[in-house]
């Protein structure tokens, strides 16, 4: 496949209508009109966009968190499903390819949900359904593990893009899979905050710092470039947390935000980064820039040694049920005497063997 060398990736630094599925896929569409109408080919948005992401789960016990549970599983979205058609209809409609995360829901289930992300192409098919492997920390409290079926990179026209999930990001295994995939420009996509303690407490996770040392890491061993994108935390997300009570909101407030940015293959920042204002963040990548470094270390390639180092990927869907369609064509015997002669035949070319 020919691919465009020169492109320009928008990372959305933008908030949801938080726990409003509806409201927030109709941002999101006039959002990738806006990218695109703007020369993006590529708009990347935030971990669990759709519909929000669920801090309450670091903020109180989870017995005070049942109704916001329940929320989110009735705003969590289908894959296909309609808002999910809402998605790729734009995508098609102004020719851009989308990266997304959304809340992902199961006819199967009425409570069962997935943290996953959905690459989307210009033609508004699905090109990656990636669901996160291990939920993060208290994450765990909302969703399900996935699976390695969306551990993959798509070549398309704009390059060989991959994606992972927040602490994903962290894992060696899952991001040497994709790079040795070829992958040119990755996205990783980061809730608005990740509150680990009470900051009164002192020692508070520095979020924007975590996020520029991974994603730094994997621009710097892929030799490729990163797509960064966190939610920005608006005042309708507060408002929305205000149940949770003051305090979740005093930590809220004082938590460090997550940042927004496009890292190069040399590992350092190469586009503006944001923070505390929520806009869409451009940015133009040239993908020959990805080839020089790879003299110096090509970890996929010629600076490895794979007769020493050997990594499998079960690229397997994890599913509920599964039926056995061939054991209804199978013959079945109803003549007993003649399995009886049959089994006795067998007995005595063993005896006379």
């Amino acid at each position: 496949m020919d691919m465009e060398q020169r492109i320009k990736v928008c990372a959305a630094h933008v908030a949801p209508v938080f726990l409003d599925a509806v409201a927030t896929v109709s941002k999101a569409c006039k959002l990738i009109g806006e990218a695109a109408a703007n020369g993006a080919r590529l708009i990347a948005f935030p971990e669990s966009y759709v519909p929000g992401f669920p801090v309450w789960a670091a903020l109180r016990a989870p017995i005070h968190n049942h109704e916001y549970f329940k929320a989110i599983a009735r705003q969590s979205i289908e894959v296909p499903g309609p808002l999910t058609d809402q998605l790729c209809n734009a995508a098609r409609r102004h020719q851009v390819f989308v990266s997304v995360g959304i809340s992902e829901g199961t006819r199967a289930s009425v409570g069962c949900l997935w943290n996953s992300n959905l690459l989307i192409g210009e033609d508004g098919s699905i090109l990656n359904h990636h669901r996160k492997i291990v939920p993060t920390f208290y994450e765990k409290l909302i969703w399900a593990n996935g699976d390695g079926a969306g551990l993959r990179v798509v070549e398309t026209a704009i390059g060989r893009l991959g994606m992972l999930i927040c602490g994903e990001n962290t894992n060696p295994l899952a991001r040497y899979a994709l790079m040795a995939q070829g992958e040119q420009i990755h996205v990783s996509s980061y809730p608005p905050v990740w509150p680990t303690r009470d900051p009164s407490e002192g020692g508070n996770y520095d979020f924007a710092a975590a996020i520029r040392i991974r994603a730094g890491a994997h621009s710097f061993e892929g030799k490729l470039f990163n797509v960064v994108a966190s939610t920005f935390l608006d005042v309708g997300t507060l408002r929305a947390l205000e149940p949770a009570g003051a305090d979740a909101l005093r930590i809220l407030r004082e938590t460090p935000r997550g940042i927004s940015v496009v890292i190069g293959p040399s590992g350092l920042p190469v586009s503006d980064t944001l923070c505390d204002d929520e806009g869409l963040l451009y940015h133009d990548v040239d993908l020959g820039d990805c080839v020089e470094p790879k003299q110096f270390h090509d970890v996929v390639g010629s600076y490895n040694r794979f007769d020493i180092f050997k990594l499998t990927v079960n690229p397997s869907a994890n599913m509920p049920l599964s039926y056995d369609d061939t054991a209804s064509t199978r013959p079945v015997s109803f003549d007993p005497p003649l399995e009886e002669e049959a089994t006795a035949g067998r007995v005595d070319n063993l005896i006379g063997s």
